[in-house]
């Protein structure tokens, strides 16, 4: 079977780099592009064959759903994931409306957009006449109620999103483990395991902070997009 071919469009070219090494990962699909922009975009999908978009919603000229509307206008059908910041529940209802067949809430994890993948290939390799209701509610369960990707033990989700939330909040600068215990009201070593995993996962990054005495202490910063 032929891999399902993925044009990552993303604006900002570290996260859409990320994007890209995330999907390459994933068996059975391969990164046909990436384009930054939605004219980018509509000039590669008229010269190439794409599956799958994972749509990045707030791109610098225009909205995401913008592209799609477009795209269906033509008779394009490629399917679409999209990968955004929003929470706007009625923009998640035009997407459906136009086949985003799958959000991705920002920050994510390989793993989260790697269950995504996968269930949406289990989907489009569904063939075949459905003999039953519950065969037609199997394969849509497939794309529609993805699991939430396990957390190594001893990790909590709600603290996990504390976490991210203070590396946002911290911007460029980025944040120690110790001054992310401090805002969160944690250890030291329960901050420095919750950074650690982000790093694992390439959600950010942690470079030595020099220039006082004794030993450097991490600092750590959330990659864009992440």
């Amino acid at each position: 079977m032929s891999p399902i071919r993925v044009l990552v469009v993303e604006d900002d070219p570290v996260a859409a780099a990320a994007h890209a090494l995330y999907v390459g990962r994933v068996s059975g699909f391969t990164v046909a592009g990436v384009a930054h922009t939605l004219a980018d975009a509509a000039q590669f999908l008229k010269r190439s064959a794409v599956d799958l978009l994972l749509l990045d919603l707030f791109l610098p000229d225009g909205h995401g759903l913008y592209l799609l509307r477009s795209l269906r206008a033509a008779g394009h059908g490629a399917d679409v994931i999209a990968v955004t910041s929003a929470r706007d529940l009625a923009v998640v209802r035009e997407g459906v409306s136009l086949g985003v067949v799958q959000y991705v809430l920002k920050p994510f994890t390989f793993a989260t957009l790697r269950d995504r993948l996968v269930r949406y290939a289990e989907f489009r390799a569904a063939a075949g006449e459905a003999s039953s209701q519950d065969e037609v509610d199997r394969a849509l369960a497939a794309l529609r109620a993805p699991q939430p990707a396990a957390l190594p033990k001893g990790l909590a989700g709600d603290t996990l999103q504390s976490v991210i939330a203070t590396l946002r909040d911290a911007g460029e600068e980025g944040v120690t483990a110790t001054g992310a215990a401090a805002s969160l009201g944690i250890s030291r070593i329960t901050a420095r395991r919750y950074l650690e995993h982000l790093v694992s996962t390439g959600c950010a990054v942690r470079a030595p902070q020099y220039g006082q005495i004794g030993r450097p202490e991490l600092r750590y910063r959330r990659l864009p997009g992440r």
